[in-house]
């Protein structure tokens, strides 16, 4: 009985992104491989300096996905950046820039939908190789206050309990 108490509990940890055990939970915004060219780094204050969000190394008119289901709550310039914001509920909201926008204010999304396609011109993105190469800012809000977002898309705290029996197997 341990021993197949053991073995499926090494079948959920290792079954592969996509399967039950994964859903519901957040994905990734654009598609493998995406680096993390710049990581979050909260602000100490809400108007101080810091990186409120992370950037991820992409191309150029790559598509860009919705992480997780919700709602379109903005989609569009803002000053000179255009980006989309989607609302996932009980005060979650994840925002992508800069992307031309293929989705409209109002909208519902599943995780995977395209949002918009990752345009050039990032403020302080660095990509390294050829002219084709952008960043995808990536950010999150819960309750109005910046978050990782990588904290999303990792997996959660494995915790192993302890195997109790009730009863002793017969032998």
């Amino acid at each position: 009985m341990r021993r197949a108490l053991v073995a499926l509990v090494c079948l959920l940890l290792l079954a592969p992104a996509g399967t039950a055990r994964a859903a519901g939970r957040f994905g990734w915004p654009l598609a493998p491989p995406h680096p993390v060219l710049r990581p979050f780094s909260a602000p100490a204050t809400p108007y101080g300096p810091g990186h409120r969000g992370v950037d991820l190394g992409g191309a150029v008119g790559e598509p860009v996905l919705a992480a997780a289901d919700g709602v379109v709550r903005f989609a569009g310039t803002v000053v000179d950046r255009p980006l989309v914001s989607l609302d996932h509920g009980r005060g979650l909201r994840t925002t992508y820039e800069p992307v031309t926008p293929r989705v409209t204010t109002g909208q519902r999304v599943r995780r995977g939908d395209v949002l918009g396609l990752l345009r050039p011109g990032h403020p302080g993105c660095v990509v390294a190789g050829s002219a084709d190469r952008a960043c995808l800012h990536w950010g999150a809000l819960r309750g109005g206050e910046h978050v990782d977002p990588l904290g999303l898309v990792a997996p959660g705290r494995v915790r192993l309990l302890p195997l109790t029996l009730t009863s002793r197997p017969a032998r």
